[in-house]
């Protein structure tokens, strides 16, 4: 394939626990069950389950992500929509940090490129993307029939090697290939992309990422 955008720089930027002082999954969950909208104790014990498979680095991303994903199967969008207007207020506003807001300004501020990508689902950073001012998203996708969610996904799931898979499509996708790529993330799971970009930072990292930062000589930055 010829190449045909301009070459641009890219900067990257994971989510959870990276942008937002706060897991937009977790957050999620907690609303839900505040709400009555599903059964807590249920529900918490296997959010928690899932939870400690990601940071043991073991999750099944297409278990969860169907596990997330049932709420939100055969309610009409205009009633899911509020639901996410609500919890965007509720759940997310408090944990927008404004260093991050600056970081995200100062790539944009160099006419870099701005993307966040997350392997939590579209329908819940959607919004949260746009309250950065970034227009480019690569989540996990959800798969919408009838006009309704069906509680399944399609699409590569953008979680560890996932991110590599997306990213190396959306570039196909935009005919491009990024003179440099600045990628920010707390996750060990990133590891896969962090190891592929040329300006690899951890953000307030899990130790098994500061390690590898640290032996690596890669940037270590709070956020927080």
């Amino acid at each position: 394939m010829t190449l045909t955008s301009p070459v641009m720089k890219l900067a990257l930027f994971d989510l959870d626990n990276t942008l937002l002082g706060g897991d937009s999954d977790l957050l999620w969950g907690e609303f839900l069950c505040e709400q009555g909208l599903v059964d807590e104790r249920s529900y918490r014990q296997q959010h928690e389950e899932y939870y400690a498979e990601y940071l043991a680095g073991s999750l099944d991303i297409s278990r969860f992500l169907e596990f997330q994903l049932r709420p939100l199967a055969g309610v009409p969008l205009p009633v899911l929509h509020e639901r996410r207007a609500h919890y965007i207020r509720d759940k997310i506003m408090p944990v927008m940090l404004d260093q991050a807001r600056q970081l995200v300004e100062s790539h944009r501020g160099q006419g870099h490129l701005l993307a966040i990508i997350t392997a939590t689902n579209r329908f819940l950073t959607e919004p949260i993307a746009a309250l950065f001012g970034i227009q480019h998203l690569i989540a996990s996708e959800a798969e919408i029939r009838d006009g309704r969610y069906t509680g399944k996904t399609f699409d590569v799931p953008a979680y560890a090697a996932g991110k590599v898979t997306r990213l190396q499509a959306w570039l196909r996708a935009r005919e491009t290939q990024p003179e440099a790529i600045w990628f920010y993330s707390d996750s060990h799971n990133d590891l896969p992309l962090l190891r592929m970009v040329d300006h690899p930072v951890a953000v307030d990292p899990d130790q098994v990422l500061r390690a590898e930062a640290e032996s690596k000589g890669w940037p270590v930055i709070s956020l927080r």
